[in-house]
């Protein structure tokens, strides 16, 4: 039998959620089964799988003893000597300007040096984060940004702050606004544009359509022109949808490919220029609440803005 005690960053999820969690390893399946044969207890109760836990609830897991991690072996970001830039912070969330070129998170390449991986390093330097103190919460980034991108990037330091950042990601509450370079002058100085995005998994890439296709999702993409030169442009973005790509499968549809990106825009131009990532930034974030944020409310209307955008030297 092993014991675990449920602490703040653990509560007000269900039991279910919690376990799968704290069993990465033990399948779905497995972890009803073992509710149901009343091999878990709470309090010295059986619970039921939706169980919401509570601060101070004391699980009983009668299970076999392989479904539990050995604490022996150290932590990928414990390897990881860089620190992130760092915008802005407080008890709840992190803000950190992402380099392009740097991963959020470990897509399968065994690259330790990710975004997510250098928070963790720093919290954990910093005596905010330790892995054997949790049972199921880690630090965690609310969105993310393509590997070539730079941009604002948002992490929760606790499970509260999560739960209100996802939320309002979902509902929109919280803009993002992108600069980026484009190939050619745009016909209109401020529009709104909609089409159909589908997504190839395989291919890592996005395609747009102008109809409705199967499995496609709506776009809409809002962009005002700031600056012009003999060649390119630069755009200022609102994305009113956030799908993958879409700026840069938006943008390239409508016959102006962002500078620098190599999936859609054009290798002759990028290599004229000497650009290998492509010229986007999320530079700018609002924090617009129109409803209760709970924990985070005392971020209603906060702006943050990066102060430098590498690729803007080709405007100056």
């Amino acid at each position: 039998m092993r014991t675990v005690e449920i602490k703040a960053n653990d509560a007000n999820q269900r039991l279910d959620k919690f376990m799968t969690k704290f069993f990465p390893n033990m399948p779905q399946s497995l972890i009803y089964k073992y509710i149901r044969k009343n091999c878990v207890k709470i309090n010295k109760k059986r619970p039921h799988p939706d169980y919401r836990l509570a601060e101070g609830d004391v699980i009983n897991f009668y299970i076999n003893d392989e479904f539990f991690l050995s604490s022996g072996e150290e932590p990928d970001f414990l390897k990881v000597n860089i620190k992130p830039n760092i915008i802005y912070q407080d008890e709840n969330i992190i803000l950190a300007n992402k380099p392009a070129g740097v991963l959020v998170h470990d897509d399968d390449t065994n690259v330790a040096n990710t975004l997510i991986n250098q928070i963790k390093k720093y919290l954990y330097d910093a005596g905010e984060y330790n892995p054997d103190d949790e049972n199921s919460f880690v630090p965690s980034l609310c969105n993310r940004i393509d590997r070539n991108t730079q941009g604002i990037v948002i992490a929760a330091k606790n499970a509260e702050a999560l739960r209100v950042l996802n939320e309002k990601i979902k509902k929109r509450e919280i803009t993002k606004q992108y600069l980026c370079i484009v190939c050619g002058h745009m016909d209109k100085k401020s529009d709104t544009l909609t089409a159909y995005l589908k997504k190839d998994t395989q291919k890592n890439k996005v395609y747009i359509y102008d109809t409705p296709q199967k499995d496609a999702k709506t776009i809409a993409t809002r962009y005002t022109v700031l600056k012009q030169n003999r060649d390119f442009s630069l755009l200022d973005i609102k994305l009113i949808t956030g799908r993958t790509h879409q700026i840069r499968a938006h943008m390239a549809y409508i016959g102006h490919p962002l500078l620098g990106d190599g999936k859609y825009g054009i290798n002759k131009i990028n290599k004229q220029y000497n650009m290998t990532k492509q010229a986007l930034c999320s530079y700018k974030l609002t924090f617009d609440f129109p409803t209760d944020a709970g924990v985070l409310e005392y971020l209603k209307g906060a702006v943050f803005e990066l102060e430098n955008v590498d690729f803007l030297k080709m405007f100056e």
